[in-house]
């Protein structure tokens, strides 16, 4: 397929799909008692999304059994929707948007429950641990950052494989295409405690591609508790993941906190063969965010490398919003190779839909809070220019540890003058605190880096922030 130029799917009557709005495509449900694999003993049934204004491609299903595929036609009857429905006018050859995995029929909430779904553009996403959905991930992202508009390959097929058992995996094979690559895929989608997915990527170069992202996460950050005084929402904080995590291939564990900017910003974290990445969310108070949607209980979403990754960064893409229903940060792996027509190449890696990061670093303790405000010292007038940050830890490394025993914040930043550094622990609790004021001279962002040491032994994994000194409250 690379090979050849690049075909545009087929989009049945876009004058109709293209009326069919989120309020109506919620009015089309897929019949649960005619899913894939309901008939079956165990395992998890499938049902169908219909095409509608977001969803515009026409996707092939197929079922597979004893290596044979056989192809599920697309029927209006498979699905309830009202009478007048403009849905109603799709020919019969429109075929589908996706699918999702419904919870095991075991389950006497099967049909109203489901726990993975493919849909839209190479888009799919799991529930964690916490039996909510929140952030994406994708097969593919194309020249994201470049100066080129972004590209959006597609998964044109899908391959089903029934899970023997509730034990078992369900096995989907995807074929993707786009203007300028084409590619298979393979998940092994294991409902475990969360979602783990076994992910084989063959993907084959049509065109020159500026940025070629892997293993590509997308998640919305509104706001947190640092910044929450920019916001006009009620709310305290509004976010899916409200961090970047890094294992880097050298062993070492970073904490990066996301940001809303001002601007588009891509950050890239150079590594070689790195030990995972992820979104997560680990704010996980309900009085955090008072909201009736689960924003505390957000899966947050690891990538494992199995194998070799090579040489290249880990990106991380933050987008102004100014709502929820953006999703606004992305954040994938960029081969340090360039990603010329011809080339291929071939990934292997796990997804973790969980709680919390799959491989803790037991013997270092993690940053749980990030806060900041107006600096200088207390009892004297308070310089504009001066910020003050408060960055906390926690974990058994710090427990035990008497609050008169020196541990040292090490803070650095790539502008501006650091001042005041402390670090102290928190009365009646077990977290310690670094401060810290930094003092800039101008608008340009700055990029800080810290944590916590006694004598010669870290303590802690490193906390990494952006600060655009906008931020700072009037």
């Amino acid at each position: 397929m690379a090979a050849k130029p690049y075909v545009v799917p087929y989009r049945p009557r876009p004058d109709v799909v293209g009326r069919i709005d989120y309020e109506a495509h919620g009015k089309i449900r897929f019949k649960p008692d005619l899913a894939l694999f309901s008939q079956n003993g165990a395992g998890y049934p499938v049902t169908f999304f219909h095409l509608g204004q977001f969803f515009r491609t026409s996707v092939k299903m197929f079922s597979v059994a004893a290596g044979q595929a056989r192809e599920i036609l697309y029927s209006p009857d498979y699905f309830d929707m009202p009478a007048n429905s403009i849905a109603r006018q799709l020919p019969s050859n429109s075929g589908f948007a996706g699918f999702r995995l419904q919870e095991s029929k075991r389950r006497r909430d099967w049909r109203t429950q489901d726990w993975l779904a493919f849909l839209g553009a190479s888009y799919f996403r799991a529930i964690g641990a916490l039996e909510q959905y929140g952030l994406s991930a994708r097969g593919i992202v194309v020249d994201t950052t470049a100066p080129t508009p972004e590209e959006f390959p597609e998964f044109l097929e899908y391959y089903i494989e029934p899970a023997p058992s509730d034990a078992d995996p369900v096995v989907v094979s995807a074929l993707l295409d786009g203007p300028s690559i084409s590619g298979a895929y393979r998940f092994a989608c294991h409902r475990t405690t969360g979602v783990v997915m076994e992910v084989t990527a063959a993907l084959f170069v049509r065109k020159t591609i500026s940025q070629l992202g892997i293993a590509p996460l997308t998640s919305m950050f509104w706001y947190s508790e640092y910044d929450r005084g920019y916001r006009s929402d009620w709310r305290p904080e509004v976010h899916d993941s409200d961090g970047l995590a890094m294992w880097t291939g050298s062993g070492e564990r970073i904490w990066r906190p996301l940001n809303d900017p001002s601007r588009t910003v891509t950050s890239s974290f150079l590594d070689t063969n790195p030990k995972g990445f992820g979104l997560l969310q680990r704010d996980r108070y309900f009085e955090h965010y008072l909201d009736g949607v689960n924003y505390d209980l957000r899966p947050s979403l690891w990538v494992e490398p199995l194998g070799d990754f090579g040489a290249g960064s880990v990106t991380l893409v933050e987008i102004p919003t100014d709502d929820e229903i953006h999703d606004n940060v992305v954040a994938f792996w960029v081969p340090k190779t360039p990603a010329t027509a011809g080339t291929s190449y071939r990934f292997n890696y796990r997804l973790h839909w969980v709680a919390d990061e799959p491989y803790p670093a037991g013997n270092l303790a993690s940053v749980v809070a990030t806060r900041f405000g107006r600096g200088g010292e207390p009892g004297k007038p308070r310089p504009k220019d001066v910020t003050r940050f408060v960055v906390e830890f926690a974990g058994k490394p710090l427990e035990g540890i008497r609050s008169d025993e020196k541990l040292v914040a090490v803070v650095t930043a790539s502008r501006g003058d650091v001042s005041l550094v402390t670090c102290e622990a928190i009365p009646h609790g077990t977290r310690w605190r670094a401060q810290f004021d930094l003092t800039l001279h101008d608008a340009a962002p700055t990029e800080l880096r810290a944590y916590l040491r006694m004598g010669a032994q870290t303590l802690t994994e490193t906390w990494l922030y952006q600060f655009e000194p906008r931020s700072t409250p009037s």
